[in-house]
């Protein structure tokens, strides 16, 4: 613990410097600040008079705001040399986000072309801290999905806007559960941030996202999808990419006050589902807010020709699913919520922001465990709660430094699942498991331009948290209650932490641009024995401890050879420390009951060849967990102009130490014994053992195998006319255990290939 309290206080120190170095900026910063000028026109070469302009940095705080003249111009006097993203918009186009790069003293002038129809936003604030960039100018690839694509896409959740995009698709595990596979992987090795704030917790499953769902679509601005690993900047769990959540922002920096506000709706015949939001903002000088509310409900849903293949009546009794209805039984839902967003600006070159949102899904139900799959009784999701909040603090001018930014964020995810399986036993006991996690985090980095073609950046986060789970088993026949053990230990605390250093060089002017970081990643796990109830005389789990190191990095170069053509490369070393579910796990999952490795080395267990009742022993001993990594290689070539628009794109991905589900195997004799709470009533001749919570062998997490995953994803875009536009796009995924050939034993199976038009 004494590194991470260290990282703390380093955290807390740099935020305490840049308040104090707030007042502090020299002469000669002022003296270096840029100009920006533009003009605003459409696609026949006219002005466009009356267009909205905003200049934006990075964290997406809005710097400068302007209107077009009757010339089409605009101007920024006094710029901090940076990079920026420009935003135009008028009502009767589509806006459009411009990458400016503003050095010292310089004057800029940029040109700006409205369009109707564009092919796709071309801007990523995500690929790179602190930058600003056209994503033709980026080694790693990145989908950025729009707000209109959103809003169109994500009427049921928020993971529906994966649909129609390359390289990433859409998982679904329950109605209210769902999460994106980027590059066939998908739930803990895929890393979720909002606003630049981790919102992915140590609690997450392997091949699921409980909560990434509870963020509202109608809140943000743009989803980034950054494909492959990007550890170095985004520290744990980014092995097979990270999902990047912008939100929606009020405007500053006009000359009088102004309101605006918007009112949605959306409806769908599958599911019967409704709901809308209403969002307020206003913007002055100095001061700007955003309000939205939101709420939907989802309804049973109707599949394809009334026909259920997933039904448990159809898969154990033989029996057609329409006994059961047209609709599927247990797909039902509510949720509501709503933002807050603020920005304060005392002076032109420093801001306060405050975020907070709130998300509540109720009627949750997991589908895929009762009558759409295993056939359990009782498999409820209640109280399914979001509060997520941070305050973040940007100057520009600091010392030495053009920029600096410090964040604080606290963030609370709650869940609390029922389960009665019971083999078809209406007596059969009852688990109530609640979860709260906690998370207090710090982040903070400074940049600096060193010449016009280089800038280099320095950051670092820290993340603690804490798991409650004050679980109960209740007998329905006896109507009685008792403690049993949670998912994983109650109490259980974990800390990630990372310092990392980027530069970014354009080393030939227009034709070569080179990026590149690394970063020293560390985490520790303790779960304390003295916060487990005694049960039958003993407690439900011992002491436990893990503590990971590891260093990660990328290294990008984008060729430009002719101005629409752009040859890439990029390599990423990815890393995820075993987190609180890997290590902690005892209980009921998506495919069976689970327990975790330092139970099952207690009982010489050792580890299966599989994941179900076919395994057997591999005779190997479940062991302690041991970090992931992953060595990522992508590259190909993007060709854009004005009326067509193709990219290539090949990689291969291989994840080392490979963190998966396998049936744990004990010695003979094993019935009558324990896993926690759950004596264990039958042992097959394999040596695999069952509990009475499922009709599927015990599973253990172990790092076992190393996969490989190779792909090829290409897009097509072509405006046939100024108003008619044909676009597809094609991802081919290949994964194998790189030992014997066979799929890999990885959380989440492997998406088949797929394509749009």
């Amino acid at each position: 613990m004494k590194i991470t309290r260290l990282a703390a206080l380093a955290a807390a120190s740099a935020f305490a410097l840049l308040l104090l170095c707030a007042p502090l900026a020299p002469a000669v910063a002022q003296a270096a600040r840029a100009t920006v000028t533009g003009t605003v026109k459409d696609q026949s070469g006219a002005a466009v008079r009356d267009a909205r302009v905003w200049l934006v940095n990075t964290q997406q705080a809005v710097m400068r705001s302007a209107r077009s003249d009757s010339a089409g111009a605009f101007r920024f006097e006094g710029v901090q040399p940076g990079s920026y993203e420009l935003r135009v918009a008028r009502a009767d186009f589509d806006s459009r986000r411009v990458p400016v790069r503003v050095a010292a003293g310089e004057a800029v002038d940029v040109p700006v072309t409205l369009e109707v129809n564009r092919f796709s936003e071309r801007v990523t604030v995500t690929a790179e801290t602190g930058q600003v960039m056209d994503r033709e100018r980026v080694a790693q690839q990145v989908n950025v999905i729009n707000e209109s694509s959103i809003q169109q896409r994500a009427t049921g959740v928020l993971a529906q806007v994966a649909d129609e995009e390359v390289g990433v698709n859409l998982q679904r595990t329950s109605p209210t559960i769902g999460g994106i596979f980027v590059r066939g992987v998908t739930g803990n090795k895929v890393g979720v941030y909002v606003d630049g704030v981790r919102y992915t917790t140590s609690a997450q499953r392997g091949g699921i996202n409980t909560f990434f769902n509870m963020n509202e679509p109608s809140s943000l601005r743009a989803v980034e999808i950054l494909r492959g690993p990007n550890s170095a900047q985004y520290g744990s769990d980014s092995l097979g990419g990270t999902l990047h959540l912008i939100s929606r922002t009020p405007g500053l920096g006009g000359a009088t006050p102004e309101w605006h506000g918007e009112l949605n709706t959306h409806f769908t015949s599958a599911d019967l589902s409704y709901g809308g939001n209403t969002l307020l903002s206003y913007g002055s000088r100095r001061f700007g807010a955003l309000f939205n509310l939101a709420g939907r409900r989802v309804n049973t849903l109707r599949a394809g020709g009334g026909v259920d293949r997933h039904s448990s009546v159809e898969r154990f009794l033989g029996l057609p699913s329409s006994v059961l209805g047209t609709r599927l039984t247990d797909t039902a839902f509510t949720q509501y919520g709503g933002t807050v967003h603020l920005n304060y600006a005392p002076t032109v070159d420093q801001q306060f922001v405050f975020h907070y949102q709130r998300s509540q899904q109720d009627g949750g139900k997991r589908y895929d465990q009762t009558v759409g799959g295993d056939g359990n009784l009782i498999s409820d999701l209640k109280n399914l709660m979001l509060d997520f909040m941070y305050g973040r603090y940007m100057k520009q001018g600091v010392g030495f430094f053009d920029n600096a930014s410090a964040t604080f964020s606290y963030n609370i995810q709650r869940e609390e699942r029922v389960n009665q399986g019971g083999r078809g036993n209406p007596f059969a006991a009852i688990t109530h498991q609640p979860e709260r996690t906690k998370v207090f985090g710090m982040s903070a980095y400074v940049d600096k331009q060193l010449t016009r073609h280089n800038t280099m950046l320095f950051g670092g986060d820290f993340y603690e948290e804490r798991v409650r789970t004050r679980s109960t088993t209740v007998d329905p026949v006896a109507n009685t209650s008792v403690f049993s053990r949670g998912r994983v230990p109650d109490g259980a605390h974990y800390t990630t932490s990372g310092v990392y250093a980027q530069d970014v060089l354009d080393a030939v002017p227009n034709h070569v641009r080179i990026s590149g970081a690394v970063r020293y990643n560390w985490a520790n796990y303790r779960s304390r024995s003295g916060n487990s109830p005694i049960v039958n005389g003993a407690r439900l789990f011992p002491d436990d401890f893990l503590s990971a190191r590891d260093v990660s990095g990328r290294l990008g170069v984008v060729v430009t050879p002719v101005e629409s053509l752009n040859l890439f490369f990029n390599y990423s070393r990815g890393f995820r420390a075993p987190n609180i579910t890997d290590l902690g796990t005892l209980g009921l999952v998506g495919n069976g009951f689970e327990v975790n490795a330092t139970d099952a080395i207690a009982l010489g267990g050792l580890v299966g060849t599989t994941a179900d009742a076919n395994a057997r022993s591999s005779g190997r001993a479940v062991s302690l967990l041991r970090s992931e990594n992953s060595n990522s290689y992508d590259g190909g070539f993007r060709f854009h102009t004005r009326r067509f628009d193709t990219d290539l794109t090949v990689f291969q991905n291989d994840i080392e130490n490979a963190i998966g589900q396998s049936t744990l195997i004990l010695p003979a004799g094993a019935a009558g014994r324990f896993l926690g709470d759950q004596r264990i009533t039958t042992q097959l001749a394999s040596g695999a053992v069952i509990v009475p919570l499922s009709t599927n062998p015990v599973l253990v997490r172990t790092n076992f195998g190393d996969a490989r995953y190779r792909g090829l994803e290409y897009t097509l875009d072509a405006r046939l006319t100024d108003t008619l536009l044909f676009g597809g796009n094609f991802t081919m995924i290949r994964a194998e255990d790189r030992a014997n050939g066979l799929p890999p034993n990885i959380e989440g199976g492997v998406p088949p290939a797929t394509g749009f038009l």
